[in-house]
């Protein structure tokens, strides 16, 4: 594999990263989302929308959102210039969820675009990611794949295995589960309303600790509780305190604009996503097996033709 391709590559695995979730740390929301539902249905008979507490606002939009499994969106990343990779990121698509499906087209930049196009399209499907690169590589396909459950097995190692699988787990998010985690901000409120991507909307916001964050998150089910405590120790040494919330809701209690800030001793990584025509069936199709190279074949005879250069 050409190290240009590889760069490329690793920048797209990492936005795909941020876009499903990943970087906001995200808790499995779902059965605490169905809880607010179920709490907050009772509670808001009746209610006027201007007069909606934020809990109760808040969980019309989880139950909605959950509902329209699918929406076209926009994301941008923007990281402090001290940082590796130091930047705005800005990824465009559209995103299903249950199951968890994408089609976006993510921007290279500098040396990871060298020797090729300045967007690589990404498509997931049935729990694997496809990448196009935009050139031909060695072979002549222009698309890789990466099976993370495949990945996994390959590897023959149990505690692997878990950590990639939990892995998979939490790139299953969807603007549901993030609306699901707001409502368990102990201090979420209400900050007004006003014009977000031309529409009337409520803005909410909450924050949470990295404690509260990691709190009952699945994909950690599988640490002990000392590595859980170990690994909430690493993340407060790395100086991160917590995450800020904010949510857009517009009338038809859909969220139109989404924002997560974390605050790190190099400065604030902020991530806003902005939704549109929720409900659009999201046809994503995974790219000609023909045209398709598997990475974890490729890495597999590098090392094989790495081994074989040695011995000659």
């Amino acid at each position: 594999m050409h190290k240009h391709i590889a760069r490329r590559v690793a920048a797209a695995l990492a936005a795909a990263a941020v876009l499903a979730g990943v970087t906001g740390c995200q808790d499995d929301g779902g059965d605490k989302g169905k809880k607010a539902a179920g709490a907050g249905s009772s509670q808001e008979a009746g209610q006027e929308a201007g007069k909606r507490t934020p809990a109760q606002a808040l969980t019309a939009a989880y139950k909605k959102t959950a509902a329209a499994k699918s929406a076209k969106v926009t994301m941008t990343m923007s990281m402090p210039a001290t940082m590796k990779g130091g930047g705005q990121t800005r990824v465009t698509g559209v995103m299903g969820w249950g199951p968890m499906v994408m089609d976006v087209t993510v921007p290279q930049s500098g040396a990871a675009a060298a020797g090729g196009s300045e967007k690589n399209r990404m498509v997931w499907v049935d729990d694997v990611m496809y990448m196009d690169l935009g050139e031909r590589m060695d072979g002549g396909k222009t698309w890789v794949k990466m099976d993370l459950k495949a990945i996994a097995a390959e590897s023959g190692n149990a505690e692997l295995a878990k950590q990639l699988t939990a892995g998979l787990s939490d790139m299953q998010q969807d603007p549901s589960q993030q609306l699901a985690l707001l409502l368990d901000s102990p201090n979420v409120k209400h900050l007004g309303s006003g014009e977000v991507d031309g529409q009337r909307a409520e803005h909410y916001k909450g924050s949470l600790t990295v404690q509260e964050a990691l709190k009952g998150r699945k994909s950690l089910d599988f640490l002990s509780p000392q590595d859980r405590e170990k690994l909430l120790a690493n993340m407060k040494k790395s100086g991160l305190k917590g995450y800020d919330y904010d949510v857009w809701v517009n009338g038809d209690d859909f969220p139109v604009k989404m924002g997560v800030d974390m605050q790190t001793p190099l400065g604030k990584i902020a991530t806003t996503t902005s939704y549109s025509d929720y409900g659009a069936k999201a046809t994503v199709q995974a790219p000609p097996a023909d045209d398709t190279a598997d990475l974890l074949k490729m890495f597999k005879d590098l090392g094989t033709k790495i081994k074989e250069q040695r011995n000659a």
